[in-house]
């Protein structure tokens, strides 16, 4: 008696878990169907979007062959053809591991699956993300806000047509983003960038915005120190007429005496000094202005892409004045 109370015992704490789970699988298969047929109407209704939510769904908590391919056949109606190239090929991969008679209850659905995962294949754009040599370990690439593993980096990934957004962001570093355009078909490979994380914190300078300011305050004191001299020269030249020729009595206006000749010979001093100032003023704020305006925005970037690269500054300065210059690739 004792005997048979253990054995019924140990059958008891095998089989009262079974029974408590039977209740929450038949639940789940309950919502996975009434989710299923709520998308399907929805699908047959042209409500694409909340017609394949509701059937991934379902596949979700009830894994079914059917409802895989149902998925795929809204996803590709909806216009999300790389999401259905990806399920029909799901759907085919797991029907080959069915037996023959299996395969036989899935009727036409193996040989229009094969039909549409062809027709999708031409059509699919395929997006290859490439860190650059030397990105330090760990960098993070995201695509449309999902990381990509590490794994599939370099490899052509089926995408869907329209625009994404991929960022890149090394451990502690900023984040760097860009937006790439995918056509039907198109196969990009697009290498990435990833800020330095020495790059100085929100609030300084780059070095191309720290050379703007230095050119633009040099060239506001050469404009400056211009401006002055220029003013020197003038008050010299008041001098000079009051000791030379007429302002002496004398008819040659080149004849001066020792007041004339000092006065003169400052001017000839400020007038330069005014003259190489007024040329550095312009040098340094076309410089800087020339900096601004061929500043480089962030594009996208794209394989045999060329850079532009500009160098502006003075190319020659003097008494007659100054030449500025740019020089570079476009």
């Amino acid at each position: 008696m004792t005997r048979c109370l253990r054995r019924i015992a140990a059958l008891a704490l095998v089989l009262c878990p079974l029974a408590a789970a039977a209740p929450a699988a038949a639940q789940d298969s309950a919502a996975a169907e009434a989710l299923f047929n709520r998308g399907l109407a929805d699908m047959e209704a042209g409500r694409y979007e909340t017609g394949c939510e509701a059937i991934a769904e379902s596949h979700r908590i009830e894994p079914k062959l059917g409802a895989l391919f149902t998925l795929a056949i809204c996803e590709s109606r909806s216009g999300r053809i790389a999401a259905a190239f990806t399920h029909f090929g799901e759907y085919l991969a797991q029907v080959d591991q069915l037996t023959p008679e299996q395969k036989s209850r899935q009727g036409e659905r193996p040989k229009v699956a094969r039909q549409e995962h062809d027709k999708l294949a031409r059509l699919v754009p395929e997006l290859s993300l490439a860190l650059p040599p030397g990105a330090p370990a760990g960098t993070v690439v995201k695509r449309d806000g999902r990381v990509v593993d590490s794994a599939a980096l370099g490899a052509g990934v089926p995408a869907e047509p329209g625009e994404h957004v991929v960022s890149t962001q090394a451990p502690g570093g900023p984040v760097w983003e860009t937006r790439i355009q995918l056509a039907q078909g198109e196969k990009k490979r697009v290498e990435l960038q990833v800020k330095d994380t020495s790059a100085p914190p929100a609030g300084g300078l780059s070095g191309r915005r720290a050379a703007m300011v230095v050119a633009g305050g040099v060239g506001a004191a050469g404009l400056v120190i211009g401006g002055i001299t220029g003013a020197l020269t003038l008050g010299k030249k008041s001098v000079v007429e009051e000791h030379c020729g007429s302002g002496i009595g004398v008819s040659d206006e080149t004849a001066c005496d020792q007041a004339g000749m000092d006065a003169a010979d400052s001017a000839s001093t400020t007038g330069l000094v005014s003259t190489i100032g007024f040329g550095v003023g312009l040098a340094g704020l076309g410089a800087a202005a020339v900096l601004y305006l061929t500043e480089p925005t962030q594009r996208e970037p794209t394989a045999g892409a060329t850079s532009r690269r500009i160098r502006a500054g003075v190319l020659a300065a003097g008494p007659q004045g100054v030449v500025l210059g740019a020089s570079g690739v476009w």
